[in-house]
């Protein structure tokens, strides 16, 4: 028998008489496990436990035929991601290593709810919500009610993270010799510069005040022992990495694979610094993170884990090249410098699973991942920066950052701009390029609402406040790296103050004389109105006709305004039989606020969007563009034939053949002098 007890002391003064006391509550707490209990739960968990609820929610579907992980495991997913609600995860049994691959484990709402230990999203969030109600309701309580509320908080105290003496089931097998090349690591993309391990969770420690972070960055496998390791400058990883090369030392590195898939969740939520994410996993699950420390660095691991990788990264060596990499954006993110990550030790468990994500054109699993943060991150945004915004949505074809959609109680005029300065200004919404703002009682969640409303409600140009500003590292349209504009879509009713004009600054466009050749070019692929407002959407081939003179072309061809203002958009050839959701996609990533949205001055103002890919010599882009993904034939040809052997369902077909016509046929990079 194994007896574990604390005392929790309370001190809080109250008034008798008149005169203050101090009054101290003095707990006992006593956790009682069996050594046979203990056992138990070290030897349970990891991705096993989480494959076996699946399989018995029918959210499982496993192929035991030998599947590559060089591509075709990415293509049989990529098409079962495309599935309505995300389709099945995905068991490969043989991927001629010793470990099987879990992938789109998360890719629904079910099964995030489930990794997320909850029924759905919803009540995630709400858990968070009560949580913070709590929390905040403490100040304004009486002696007497906060020690009634004492057994809640001392539920949520148990949930810290714990260190444990000894191995964890994580370190059951130790390989003789480390070799990343034992693990199903997967070539995602054609053009990828190799294999990439996907859902790592890369534990560091801050060398000066031993603050933990574990983040999920993608790690590029160089050789048996080395990988890239694919900070980003605005990531904590990175802060990390640079206060350990201040010092000129090591820095020890561990990255977690598998486990309770809660951990890969945790380590892509957008957390304050300082922040432990095995906090919010075991507050989330309702059950602390048990930790290990690894063997060859000093850093503590979760001991459920399928998989550890233990290492350094040494910072006084010289960053490498790192990448292509299909990205989560629907294109290549092109190659760049980054630190070497040292492998010095690889341990796993007994019934080690490796898990695996891959990114590409949306939907992917990412979405739902995404999806799970607007949820969960909704209560504290509301709570400490915007409590009138109702509700947030991060449609799949805005790719997290390209597009957010905010309802909110309006209450004065200009209240969506403060909004919008807000959210800019708050942690990673600060990436956030196109900002669309509407009054509560619009469904965000909703687009033929929210669309409505932009046709309704926005006055052009009065209602769209551009600004420049911070992107992610993976927009490739901004005007330089990880910068460019903004826009916000003022779509809420607007009160009296605000129906004057207000004619903000914009760039005139030039007159375009000639518009016949355009006219040769160019194609109109979808109209929408409203009594205010028309939107036309076309496409162009570049650079036989610019976007101006598309724009003009489409400007001559709109007869018969009946008072209505106009908005042009200019896509590339090739996206005339996209579905709304991809063409959205496609013309959301091309598209920078600042550089590429011009305005027609007039009784009838129209507004251009160039939401092409830039070339050097017609648009004088001087950055390097990347190319959109799809799987290469002949990959596409050997899935086909084999579908019906891998025994997952009716056979799908690639997602790939849809964007084709967008690919430029040039590799990872567009060729941008033409």
């Amino acid at each position: 028998m194994v007896l574990f007890h604390f005392q929790w002391i309370i001190r809080s003064k109250s008034k008798l008489q008149g005169r203050s006391h101090m009054i101290k509550y003095r707990i006992r707490v006593t956790f009682v496990r069996s050594a046979s209990y203990l056992r138990t739960v070290c030897m349970s968990g990891g991705l096993l436990a989480f494959t076996e609820k699946l399989r018995d929610a029918g959210e499982l579907a496993e192929t035991r035929i030998p599947v590559d992980p060089l591509l075709e495991i990415t293509e049989i997913a990529d098409r079962m991601s495309k599935l309505p609600g995300g389709g099945k995860a995905l068991l490969f049994h043989d991927t001629g290593t010793r470990f099987p691959v879990l992938i789109n484990a998360m890719g629904s709402e079910k099964r995030m709810s489930m990794a997320l230990h909850a029924n759905s999203l919803h009540e995630a969030g709400e858990r968070v919500n009560n949580m913070l109600n709590m929390v905040t309701g403490m100040m304004a309580r009486s002696a007497a009610a906060r020690l009634k509320a004492l057994p809640e908080i001392i539920r949520i105290a148990s949930w810290m993270p714990v260190k444990k003496k000894g191995r964890g089931a994580c370190q059951m097998h130790v390989m003789e010799k480390p070799d990343l090349f034992a693990l199903p690591v997967l070539k995602c993309w054609p053009h990828d510069g190799g294999r990439f391990i996907t859902l790592p969770v890369v534990t560091t420690i801050h060398p000066d005040t031993d603050t933990r972070n574990a983040g999920m960055y993608r790690m590029q496998v160089f050789s048996s022992d080395i990988t890239g390791m694919h900070w980003h400058r605005h990531k904590t990883g990175a802060q990390h990495y640079r206060a350990w090369k201040e010092r000129m030392k090591r820095m020890p590195v561990a990255v977690v694979l598998g486990g309770d898939p809660l951990y890969a969740y945790v380590a892509s939520a957008p957390l304050p610094d300082g922040i432990d994410e095995y906090l919010l996993a075991g507050f989330l699950r309702k059950r602390r993170v048990t930790l290990v420390r690894c063997l060859t660095q000093d850093i503590w691991v979760p001991e459920d884990s399928d998989i550890v990788i233990e290492g350094y990264v040494d910072p006084s060596e010289p960053e490498v090249t790192e990448g292509p990499f299909g990205d989560h954006t629907g294109f290549y993110s092109l190659q760049d410098k980054y630190p070497l990550f040292h492998v010095t030790c690889i341990t796993y468990r007994k019934d080690a699973i490796y898990p695996a994500t891959i990114v590409g054109v949306p939907p992917q699993e990412d979405y739902y991942i995404a999806k799970a943060t607007e949820r969960i991150f909704l209560p504290p945004m509301r709570l400490s920066l915007l409590p009138e915004m109702t509700d947030l949505s991060l449609p799949a074809f805005g790719v997290a950052h390209n597009l957010a959609i905010v309802s909110i109680k309006k209450t004065y005029p200009g209240h969506a701009s403060k909004i919008a300065g807000a959210l800019w200004g708050a942690g990673q919404m600060m990436f956030n390029k196109f900002l669309v703002v509407v009054d509560e009682k619009v469904n965000v969640h909703d687009l033929q609402q929210v669309f409505n409303a932009v046709l309704s409600n926005v006055r052009i140009p009065d209602d769209l406040v551009r600004q420049t500003g911070p992107l992610d590292v993976l927009d490739h349209a901004g005007i330089g790296e990880s910068f460019g504009g903004k826009l916000l879509l003022d779509a809420t009713e607007k009160y009296p103050e605000e129906q004057a004009a207000i004619h903000p600054v914009w760039d005139s466009f030039e007159r375009v004389e000639n518009t016949e050749n355009a006219g040769m070019h160019a194609k109109v692929i979808y109209e929408m109105s409203s009594d205010r407002m028309k939107i036309t959407v076309a496409t162009v081939a570049k650079p036989e006709s610019s976007f101006r003179e598309a724009v003009a072309w489409v400007k001559s061809r709109i007869t018969n305004q009946n008072n209505k203002s106009s908005v042009i958009i200019v896509t590339d050839r090739g996206a005339e039989n996209l579905p709304p959701d991809l063409l959205f996609w496609y013309m959301l990533a091309n598209t920078d606020p600042m550089r590429d949205i011009v305005f027609f001055a007039g009784r009838y103002p129209i507004l251009g969007i160039d939401a092409t890919r830039k070339l050097k010599k017609t648009d004088k882009f001087e950055r390097k563009w990347p190319n959109v993904l799809v799987m290469s034939d002949e990959i596409i040809r050997r899935v086909d034939e084999r579908w019906n052997l891998y025994d997952i369902g009716p056979l799908i077909s690639s997602p790939s053949q849809k964007i084709k016509p967008l690919d430029s046929g040039h590799g990872p990079e567009v060729v941008t002098e033409e």
